[in-house]
């Protein structure tokens, strides 16, 4: 509550003030740290692209600071990733308090999947959507696209630019998918446990299962353990991710309890391709 009425009062004084702070630099604003990095191959020196979630917090519970939004005034666009926990809840807020930002979603054209009921902790994923897109070379491909067009509608003059720009981060991430079925060529594990399911996608494009920790959002209960302790078993279920953003605690004790190893990832990594080539090898023992 504190912290809803600081904001609130910085934005009054910022609107007494007149303007955000003046720049002569295009500014365009993204949630997350892997979204920052596609829209920089794209966007090269033309603008500068800033995160709204900082590295080490999570996009799902975050609060963005009142300098934050007053900062955000500044920005030409802003690039939403679809339906990830920080955007159903401050998206509308973000586009009141910057009413000239243009906003595009990066989801379209993507297939998503979807559930009856997607809940995380304090809040709903929009339509039961898994919202973690970015963590799959082939959405990769859809979301630099959606970026490219975001862009080339904001600077159409130097459209030739962002297009050699466009595939030069498509080489890259078809070089990534091809890595990753060259480590996949029948010697990985088909499952795998992680806490919070961020690696749907992935999943489902190399032919995976991912067991998600996570009940409803929230810590799993003690039955919960045992049925997934009993599924790792069952299933030989050797590796369990887990999160910095997340409690480790649980997936240590499934862990000691199944001999499956503990690995730490970083699904918001701004290092897109080296995360998933990184995860790849855990998965091959590498």
């Amino acid at each position: 509550m504190k912290q809803t009425l600081l904001i609130l009062m910085t934005l009054l004084m910022a609107a007494c003030s007149g303007r955000p702070p003046q720049t002569t630099e295009r500014i365009i604003t993204v949630t997350i740290e892997p979204i920052r990095y596609f829209t920089e191959q794209i966007a090269g020196d033309k603008f500068k692209v800033v995160s709204m979630v900082p590295g080490g917090n999570s996009p799902e519970t975050y609060d963005p600071t009142s300098q934050q939004l007053v900062h955000l005034s500044s920005s030409e666009a802003y690039l939403r990733i679809g339906y990830i926990g920080f955007e159903q809840i401050w998206m509308r807020r973000l586009t009141e308090n910057a009413p000239q930002m243009k906003v595009f979603d990066l989801s379209e054209g993507i297939s998503l999947i979807r559930e009856k009921k997607h809940v995380h902790g304090d809040h709903a994923h929009a339509g039961g959507v898994e919202p973690h897109i970015w963590n799959s070379p082939a959405n990769a491909r859809l979301i630099v696209r959606n970026i490219y067009e975001a862009i080339c509608r904001l600077d159409a003059e130097n459209k030739d630019f962002y297009t050699q720009n466009l595939n030069k981060i498509n080489q890259e991430i078809n070089e990534t998918d091809k890595e990753i079925r060259a480590l996949l060529n029948g010697k990985h594990d088909h499952a795998f446990l992680i806490y919070h399911p961020a690696l749907s996608y992935y999943a489902r494009d190399y032919g995976m299962r991912q067991v998600c920790m996570e009940e409803n959002g929230k810590e799993p209960s003690a039955t919960h353990l045992k049925e997934l302790v009993d599924l790792c078993k069952q299933e030989n279920i050797r590796i369990v991710f887990v999160q910095k953003e997340f409690d480790t605690r649980n997936a240590e004790l499934i862990a000691k309890e199944t001999g499956a190893r503990l690995v730490s990832i970083n699904p918001l990594n701004k290092e897109w391709k080296k995360e998933l080539i990184q995860t790849t090898k855990t998965l091959c023992h590498e």
